[in-house]
């Protein structure tokens, strides 16, 4: 029993650790903001 105990602690422990890492992923690594778009120069003689 305490063996079978021990096994879902460390399963219960993963599970918190991959669930906090795909969080912070998601809020902080994936909504930086990239540089700001802008529109290309056009090039050539303007008329």
């Amino acid at each position: 029993m305490e063996l079978f105990l021990e096994f879902l602690k460390e399963v219960l422990k993963g599970i918190v650790r991959a669930i906090s890492a795909y969080i912070f992923q998601r809020t902080v690594l994936r909504d930086k903001k990239t540089t700001p778009y802008r529109h290309k120069e056009k090039g050539g003689s303007q008329k």
